[in-house]
């Protein structure tokens, strides 16, 4: 197996990440936080791991949909005053948006609009 992405194990390492934080920054207590939490860590995780396998644009496509979940969920779901559970869920999701997003922009199969200078 030949890695294409070094973007795509991170967003790994950060979706198991989510599933556990909850109980290892001690907000678990919240149920609209750790499910969220919880869910999007296995979605996170589900599209980076099928991404190390076979890649298609549509695996990151849908971390950046799950990374703006993340980033606007706080206030949606009623969770903003967990400050824990605020920042993780806002800082996992700028990183796992902008981790696929880069993979996206830089990867000539599946889209590639960003060339660096030279």
């Amino acid at each position: 197996m030949s890695i294409k992405h070094w973007q795509d194990p991170v967003n790994l390492v950060l979706g198991v990440w989510l599933i556990v934080s909850p109980w290892l920054l001690s907000y678990a207590s919240e149920a609209a936080a750790t499910w969220n939490a919880a869910i999007l860590g296995v979605l996170i995780s589900a599209a980076a791991i099928w991404a190390l396998f076979r890649v298609f644009a549509w695996q990151q496509w849908a971390n950046v949909a799950f990374g703006l979940w993340l980033i606007v969920s706080p206030w949606l779901l009623g969770f903003g005053g967990v400050a824990a559970a605020l920042y993780n869920a806002v800082i996992v999701g700028l990183v796992v948006a902008v981790l696929a997003l880069w993979a996206l922009g830089t990867d000539r199969d599946i889209g590639g609009w960003w060339r660096p200078a030279h």
